[in-house]
């Protein structure tokens, strides 16, 4: 018990650092059609530490959210959302990138501002950004999370609801949010379509989402079988190893720029 909160206290000391110190990078991962098209990419965090030891995410966004530090770490992010869709525009690949937003760091009263801020010293499109939001941040005054959601709609960010099904499922709140699209947890995906449960639970998803008209990207495709499968049932977006792990940018660039390593018929 002492070695393990020793050994969290020494990695959020270094993960205060780890930004000055160039430890964070951002990679992206693809997101594609049922013609395996490119359609969108996904913000996603890795952290080596300067003995080179590399920090899954599952162990170190968890610190940033307990210690707080998932607020500046995700002013951060942001910008280079920004950044990367600028670049990915002057290379002729614009697409809507997601970011992931944390409850903590939606609910700082001036959020909204500093979202706003960073658009206007970057000159990103707003309407390129895509804030994935968890269930659990409508667990707790939902009506004050869904007005400050609407503003950020009307400057033209878009939101999606990320692991959709595993949280905080009250299919009220989806007709009051301003919400674009959802996002199938993997866990539902993994045994698709040979699990009968699973699959059922991702038919649904797919038929709500229709009947709202929000877009649903798939998380976690690992296998033809899976793709397929979904490309005949609803031919949501797709996203996992199957088309593209995260790379980083310029690496995105080279693969964009030989579409036929990626695509059937773009």
């Amino acid at each position: 018990m002492l070695a393990d909160a020793e050994r969290k206290l020494t990695l959020e000391r270094d993960l205060a650092l780890a930004l000055e110190r160039q430890e964070i990078a951002v990679h992206l991962q693809l997101q594609v059609d049922r013609e395996h098209c490119p359609v969108g990419a996904e913000l996603l965090l890795r952290w080596r530490r300067a003995d080179g030891v590399l920090v899954p995410p599952d162990v170190f966004i968890p610190i940033a959210e307990s210690s707080g530090l998932i607020v500046s770490l995700g002013d951060w992010v942001l910008r280079q959302a920004c950044q990367a869709w600028l670049t990915l525009d002057a290379a002729g690949h614009p697409m809507p990138l997601s970011v992931n937003v944390s409850p903590l760091q939606f609910r700082q009263p001036d959020f909204v501002e500093r979202v706003r801020a960073t658009l206007r010293e970057t000159g990103a499109p707003a309407d390129q950004m895509i804030f994935e939001v968890t269930e659990g941040l409508l667990v707790s005054d939902l009506d004050a999370t869904i007005a400050r959601m609407h503003e950020l709609s009307a400057m033209g960010i878009r939101f999606s609801i990320d692991d959709f099904g595993t949280g905080y499922s009250n299919l009220a709140y989806l007709r009051k949010m301003p919400l674009y699209e959802l996002k199938i947890d993997k866990s539902f995906i993994r045994d698709t379509p040979n699990d009968v449960n699973g699959t059922a639970i991702v038919q649904s998803i797919l038929a709500m989402a229709d009947h709202l008209d929000l877009r649903v990207v798939a998380e976690g495709i690992e296998t033809s079988q899976q793709a397929d499968y979904l490309a005949e049932h609803g031919s949501p977006c797709m996203q996992g190893y199957l088309f593209a792990r995260p790379a980083p940018l310029e690496d995105l660039l080279a693969r964009l720029a030989q579409p036929d390593t990626l695509a059937r018929s773009c």
